[in-house]
Order: C-alpha cells, then sequence, then structure tokens
C-alpha cells in the first residue's frame, strides 16, 4: 500500500505540469481566485507567522533541508544501485509535493493577469514617449540630487542604517496604497538574508521565499539600492511574480515613499530603466540624455556597478541563466531581461500622471 501511495504522490507532478499548461489560458481566472483571493490569506497568515521573528525563517529551513538532503543521499546511496526504481520514486515524491506546495503558496501568481491590464494602460510606447518620460525622470532626479548631496558631482549618501532602510519600507507601500488599495502592505515581513554572500555571489540582490512569504534582502549590497530592492521584493510578497511587474511597483513604492532619499533611490532606479532602453533604440540619442544626467547620479550608479564587479566569478552566470531559464518556464517569457516592459509600465502610467 505504502509503494502504491508513494507511486501516486510521485506520478502527480504530470498533471501538476499539465494543469498548468491549460492554466496559463485563464489569467483572470488566476487573478480573481488565487491572486486577489487565497493568495491573501495564505502571504498574510505567513507573514504573522514569521514577520515579527528578527531572523530569516526561511533560510534556517532551507539549511536544515539542505543537510537532510545530503544526509537522506548519503544513507541511501547504495539503494541508487540496489533499488534505482524505488530511490528514483522516493526523490520524485518529494519533488511532486514540493512542486505543489510551491504553487500553491505563491507560484500560481505567475499566472495572473499581465499587469498592464489590470492597470488598463498600453503596453507599447513610442521612442517619443520614452524621450519625454526619460527628460520628465532626469530633472526630477537631479533636482532630488541636488537636494540630497553637497554638489551636482556628489553621489547621494543614505544616511540610516540598512536595518532602519528595512523597518521604513513599509511606508512606501501605505502611501502607494492610497491610491492602489489591494497593495497594502500588512503585516510585514522583510529582512536581511543569512545567506547574503551567497547571494552576492550567484549575482542577486534579494529573493522571496515561496515557503515562509519572507522578503529576503541582500544585506551587502549598497544602501542606494537597498529601498528600491526590499520594495521590490515586498511587490513579489503581495503576489507579483514577474520580475518586471516587481521592478515597476517598487520603484512605484520608493517614488512615492515619504522619506526624500526612498525618492532619490526610486526615480534613480527608473531613471536607469528608460536610459538603458534608449540606448537600445538609439545610441546617439542616449548620449545626448545621458549628458543631462548629474554627474553625482552616476557616481551612485558606478557605485552599484563596482560593487557588482568586485564578486563576479565564473559560476555567477551559470546561475543567472538557470533562473531565467527557471522564469521562462515559469509563464515568463522574458525571462530576467525585460527592461522593455518595465519602460513601458512606467511610460504609459507617467502619461496619465505626469511627473512632478
Amino acid at each position: 500500500m505504502l509503494k502504491y501511495k508513494r507511486l501516486i504522490i510521485a506520478l502527480s507532478i504530470i498533471p501538476q505540469i499539465i494543469f498548468l499548461k491549460v492554466l496559463v489560458n485563464f489569467p483572470n481566472l488566476v487573478e480573481s481566485v488565487y491572486s486577489h483571493g487565497i493568495y491573501i490569506w495564505i502571504s498574510k497568515a505567513m507573514r504573522y507567522a514569521f514577520g515579527w521573528l528578527p531572523f530569516s525563517v526561511g533560510d534556517i529551513l532551507y539549511t536544515l533541508l539542505g543537510l537532510y538532503i545530503v544526509r537522506w543521499l548519503f544513507s541511501n546511496r547504495k539503494r541508487i544501485i540496489k533499488d534505482s526504481k524505488q530511490w528514483f520514486l522516493d526523490v520524485l515524491s518529494a519533488v511532486s509535493v514540493g512542486y505543489f506546495a510551491f504553487h500553491l503558496l505563491w507560484a500560481f501568481n505567475y499566472y495572473r493577469l499581465p499587469l498592464h491590464k489590470s492597470l488598463n494602460i498600453n503596453h507599447d510606447y513610442t521612442t517619443e514617449e520614452l524621450v519625454d518620460l526619460t527628460k520628465q525622470l532626469i530633472g526630477k532626479t537631479n533636482s532630488l540630487q541636488l537636494q540630497l548631496a553637497a554638489h551636482d558631482s556628489t553621489k547621494v549618501v543614505i544616511p540610516y542604517s540598512k536595518s532602519e532602510i528595512l523597518k521604513m519600507i513599509p511606508e512606501g507601500y501605505d502611501k502607494l496604497s492610497q491610491e492602489f488599495p489591494y497593495l497594502a502592505y500588512q503585516p510585514r515581513s522583510i529582512k536581511r538574508s543569512l545567506y547574503s554572500i551567497p547571494l552576492t555571489y550567484m549575482g542577486f540582490s534579494g529573493y522571496l521565499n515561496p515557503f515562509t512569504n519572507e522578503a529576503q534582502v541582500d544585506g551587502l549590497i549598497p544602501s542606494f539600492k537597498f529601498p528600491t530592492t526590499g520594495s521590490h521584493e515586498v511587490a513579489h510578497q503581495l503576489g507579483y511574480a514577474a520580475e518586471n511587474e516587481a521592478n515597476f511597483i517598487g520603484s512605484m513604492a520608493a517614488m512615492h515613499h515619504p522619506n526624500v532619499y526612498f525618492n532619490y533611490s526610486g526615480f534613480a532606479f527608473a531613471l536607469r530603466h528608460c536610459l538603458h532602453e534608449t540606448f537600445k533604440r538609439d545610441q546617439e540619442l542616449y548620449k545626448e540624455l545621458v549628458s543631462q544626467v548629474n554627474e553625482g547620479i552616476i557616481y551612485n550608479y558606478k557605485e552599484v556597478q563596482d560593487f557588482w564587479d568586485n564578486y563576479q566569478n565564473p559560476t555567477e552566470p551559470l546561475f543567472k541563466a538557470t533562473y531565467n531559464n527557471f522564469l521562462k518556464s515559469n509563464n515568463q517569457a522574458g525571462g530576467m531581461e525585460s527592461y522593455s516592459y518595465v519602460v513601458a509600465l512606467l511610460v504609459n502610467y507617467h502619461k496619465n500622471h505626469p511627473i512632478d
């Protein structure tokens, strides 16, 4: 009887995969039933359970799971040859259960309605519209930089500790939720990852643990990136699984934040994406626009680039390629490189909401 149960659990991964292939055709159903229904209760329950703890429960669980897997593989190493069929079923059963939990607890959000449809805005834009927004962002970011730094050639230094920045992040969502009530963020559960060093070497600035719903931020990244990175991970917590959508929402939360340092981080983040897209379309136009950006902002960008350059290693491209393929297999055709869609959201949103 136990063997049959194990076989059923192991083979259940097949109907799960088929179900997801069908589900991709029903984004409105996912949006209404799961993302704005079941998931809200799951997410809040886990944040109430783990958010109050000062350390990452998810990282500890991953550590214990890793140790258990190593121990299990060592203890069952002889079964690979002697009882390979049952050994394989044991492994597939565990994978099947994990796959089910992953989707139920969070990953069905990959199949929800695209954000531009939820916002009722276009998903494409002209170069002229891109340039118009980029100029608005340059003016706003330059103004904020001059407000926060001694000179236009001085980089902005955020005067808060990283722990303080994490505690401040929900305030941006408090403001943003006045326009978009479904972005209300309570309770909070955002923490520095215990695995910050491995995350950095893998090239990631944060992640959401889908099994504990804790937003994890790489504690080593420059403080300048903390407001937008933390806000990005909160967007994942709120059910926006796509990286490009989380980038848009995270930058919006920082731009709406009552703190001016958060505003600077958010506007500089949006500006960098628009400049990147301009470069792809017209390099001469890019040079003209970037020449208008205060040198201090460029130094902040360079600070981040220098940080990542210091941690470059041969394994980083492998981890990023793996994650990129993971995203593509979960209904994210653009993978990690989806700048144009982030910019599309920024451009089309700000058509109706010009930057002051």
